[in-house]
């Protein structure tokens, strides 16, 4: 996948804009100056600093770098005049002349329409319950303009005198999470009338939370449909999973640890064998019930009879255990046929890999062996592959490891460089 160029400095721009913005709006919130709305407090301005631009203007946030640190001069050469009076007249002209050579972008360019919500975030978690709820919802209600596959192609579409956008692109990645919730909500206008429908009187706010979650993931479904990659960063999904007769918990105590390999197992497609350079997760059909699920193992236990020759089913003298922790969700196997961008009957075979900040990175469809076509996605290293060592060639799974640790994504809400 391809995007702006992921300059370090252009990551960290975004970041301070975020948290410069998101820790005003709780002061005046502290303060009694601006109210609430939907639950969070509510940004008070129709502009904000538009991120979303800056990261896809290299130029214009370079611009826009210069400017502030132009202003941050200033101000400090005016706080120095204070106390060192001697040298007041000076320090005021390097101020002035700062702010005079300092590049000054036209404000139209990095400042856009806020609402209220616009730096809201989403309170659903990105579950798979989350994302399984937002599928029916989106199905009632939204398939008929923007389609089932999200590709802005529904059987109502044509009577808009605005074509819906589709989904397979970054379009989710360019609006912060709030302001697509308030788009839902009240809908969207333009001169010649209104483009988009309000949801208010018919969804509740946890509704539409999760419509946007499952828009995530049909934008994923629809990249992979149409170019074979996702258009945008997608995570992991929370889930509960199940290994072993331990508890069941949430993946997330996996994240930011270690990386996960999430592989789709049935009859045909038994559990592999644990890898130390990452966590497996396993993916069954419809959460297989205690019956079907002792069926996969009598299959296993079958498979490594005959071929390893071992005393116990999940474990070889050779290669060692098996796979043992499960995605304890029956909406696992439905939300990540449609991240694969396959039907949920072909989606068995089928690995991912997940770095340890809890992105998806790579995908491997059924069918394939290995990693040998490296299947990374959301990178920006162009570095050839013909340059890795000779022990990384012979091991494409560890190359691709290796990769995504080298080049990690770096998302900021409303733009992102990755």
């Amino acid at each position: 996948m391809t995007s702006a160029p992921s300059h370090l400095w252009l990551n960290a721009l975004l970041q301070a804009l975020q948290f410069v913005q998101s820790a005003w709006l709780s002061t005046l919130y502290a303060l009694g100056i601006t109210d609430d709305s939907h639950g969070a407090p509510a940004w008070p301005w129709d502009v904000r600093i538009a991120g979303e631009n800056l990261v896809i203007d290299v130029a214009l946030a370079r611009q826009f770098a210069w400017m502030l640190a132009a202003i941050a001069f200033a101000l400090a050469c005016v706080l120095l005049a204070l106390f060192w009076r001697r040298a007041w007249r000076w320090l005021l002209v390097a101020g002035v002349g700062a702010l005079a050579v300092a590049p000054w972008p036209s404000p139209s360019l990095w400042l856009t329409v806020a609402v209220p919500t616009s730096f809201h975030a989403s309170p659903t978690g990105f579950t798979v319950e989350s994302i399984a709820r937002g599928a029916r919802v989106y199905a009632a209600q939204c398939a008929a303009c923007h389609g089932a596959d999200g590709r802005g192609e529904g059987p109502l579409a044509a009577t808009l005198h605005r074509w819906p956008p589709t989904m397979a692109s970054a379009l989710l990645s360019r609006r912060a999470d709030g302001e697509l919730f308030w788009h839902v909500l009240y809908g969207m206008r333009d001169d010649q009338g209104v483009t988009m429908p309000g949801f208010s009187a018919r969804l509740s706010d946890r509704e539409i939370w999760a419509a946007l979650d499952y828009m995530r993931v049909l934008s994923a479904s629809a990249g992979m449909a149409a170019g074979g990659s996702w258009p945008v960063p997608i995570a992991l999904p929370s889930l509960p999973v199940k290994c072993a007769t331990a508890p069941s918990r949430d993946i997330a105590a996996w994240r930011g640890n270690q990386r996960v390999r999430v592989v789709a197992v049935d009859a045909a497609h038994p559990p592999p064998f644990e890898d130390p350079r990452f966590l497996t997760l396993l993916i069954e059909r419809n959460g297989l019930p205690p019956r079907e699920a002792s069926g996969i193992r009598k299959v296993v236990s079958q498979r490594s009879d005959r071929s390893d020759r071992a005393p116990s089913a999940n474990v070889t003298t050779l290669f060692g255990a098996r796979a043992d922790c499960v995605a304890d969700s029956p909406d696992a196997w439905p939300v990540f046929a449609q991240i694969a961008g396959v039907a949920a009957s072909s989606l068995a075979g089928t690995e991912w890999l997940a770095d340890r900040d809890g992105w998806l990175r790579a995908l491997a469809p059924a069918g394939r062996r290995g990693w040998a076509d490296g299947g990374l996605m959301c990178t920006t290293s162009t570095a050839a592959s013909d340059g890795a060592p000779a022990a990384l060639r012979a091991d494409p799974l560890t190359a691709t490891l290796r990769q995504m640790d080298d080049d990690p994504v770096r998302f900021v809400k409303g733009g992102f460089v990755h």
